[in-house]
């Protein structure tokens, strides 16, 4: 989700220049930095925003440069004059020896000129404009971006799906390994004794560790998992897709921990691993997805 637009136009008397930045977050956070006499614009700005992005911290920068004699603002020469004279009063200072530079700065001496809606107005027409071909250039690198995160993110899923496959075919060995080793250990501790096996307890203590060991069901949801997202990264539809992206690879991770869990053979947890790894890079990137 990170990107950056600009855009810039002018009128007669104006120029404005339009610039939007936007970096990862879950949910869609705006900021805007604008002139303070334009800050009315503010939730117009927030409102074009929210209609073209779902998600990321985004800033809108919006400056504003007037050109033309119209932007001066009005002196207020009343206030002026009895400002000068009461800092005279107050400290003996003749009136034409007080600066005048000073003197424009305090309350009230400075007045928008009396146009300011119709200025106002002026400038709405020509920024909301620019904010709009900001956001358009900003998803235009977005969508270069997410070509090279859609081939990154299907490579991983085709890592998990390869790995994934391995532990179907070991699994249902894991049992019949386990078999084996409980008879030698079992005939090595009886043969001491002369006793003979109870095939019963036998039988019951290899079916209370297949159960233990059964990822017949995780092995499933986790590749349905990834036949979803598969799904999703072919969507065109345009709609967001990066929360559901983001949910999915937590229940990826579920799965993977419990297999992890269940997984006493050495080849299948290693291979549990490097499927845990793929979907943390996974979960890195789904942040860059909208």
């Amino acid at each position: 989700m990170t990107g950056f637009g600009d855009a810039s136009g002018s009128d007669t008397g104006s120029v404005y220049s339009v610039e939007v930045r936007s970096v990862n977050n879950k949910f869609l956070k705006i900021g805007t930095r604008i002139p303070e006499r334009l800050a009315s614009l503010e939730p117009e700005i927030e409102q074009v925003v929210r209609a073209t992005l779902s998600r990321g911290s985004v800033t809108v920068t919006v400056s504003c440069t007037d050109t033309d004699e119209s932007a001066a603002q009005d002196i207020n020469i009343g206030a002026l004059r009895k400002y000068a004279e009461q800092i005279s009063k107050a400290t003996g200072v003749a009136i034409d020896a007080i600066g005048v530079g000073e003197l424009v700065m305090l309350p009230g001496v400075l007045c928008p000129p009396g146009d300011s809606e119709t200025r106002l107005q002026r400038a709405r027409d020509g920024i909301i404009p620019l904010v709009k071909l900001s956001l358009e250039h900003l998803i235009a690198m977005r969508s270069r971006e997410g070509i090279a995160l859609h081939d990154d993110l299907a490579g991983h899923l085709d890592f998990i799906a390869e790995r994934l496959a391995q532990i179907n075919e070991f699994a249902p060995g894991v049992v019949g390994d386990y078999e084996k080793r409980l008879k030698v250990r079992m005939e090595s501790l009886i043969s001491d004794s002369g006793a003979e096996i109870d095939h019963g307890d036998l039988i019951r203590e290899i079916a209370v560790y297949a159960e233990k060991t059964d990822i017949a069901e995780e092995i499933s949801r986790l590749g349905e998992h990834l036949i979803h997202f598969r799904d999703m990264l072919g969507d065109e539809s345009g709609r967001p897709i990066g929360r559901t992206m983001d949910f999915l690879a937590q229940e990826l991770l579920r799965e993977a921990n419990t297999i992890a869990s269940k997984s006493p053979d050495a080849k299948m947890s290693r291979l549990i691993v490097e499927i845990k790894g793929a979907i943390d890079r996974i979960k890195e990137q789904v942040q860059n997805v909208e």
